[in-house]
């Protein structure tokens, strides 16, 4: 899966342009997502230098992208005939979803056992108790 992660308010704290403290369990889920062969493109408002910054820090951190801020490494803006700011990805991660961001617990738990948020919430919230089958004897 190909997966476009924003970078403040969704890895690190809002501190823009500084780099705030990371998200509880963010890098943690970003490499083991990598492990499982995860295609990760960091997708962020950042530029030049702040842009930089953030991806060396990532980097510390074990957090290596397929790509920054455009789908493939090897895409250049003028030369790729398919060069777009619109990423081709399966999943966005972000503070700006509707909703909000979940904790990324929840997050790695709907990307590997690929379900939504909603079908996560349910079954972590449900208190309906499944009722027992009748027996084909009983009416």
């Amino acid at each position: 899966m190909t997966i476009a992660v924003d970078f403040d308010g969704t890895i690190v704290e809002h501190r823009y342009p500084e780099i705030g403290k990371e998200l509880p369990f963010a890098t943690q889920t970003l490499r083991m997502l990598i492990e499982q062969r995860h295609k990760l493109i960091l997708w962020s408002v950042r530029e030049g230098k702040l842009l930089d910054e953030a991806v060396e820090w990532c980097r510390k951190r074990g957090v290596e992208f397929y790509a920054v801020n455009k789908d493939f490494p090897e895409e250049v803006e003028g030369k790729n005939r398919s060069f777009s700011r619109k990423l081709k990805v399966d999943m966005w991660i972000d503070d700006r979803n509707v909703g909000g961001l979940p904790d990324w617990g929840t997050i790695y738990q709907m990307i590997t056992e690929r379900k939504s948020y909603e079908q996560i919430m349910m079954e972590r919230f449900s208190t309906e108790q499944p009722k027992p089958k009748k027996k084909w004897w009983q009416f």
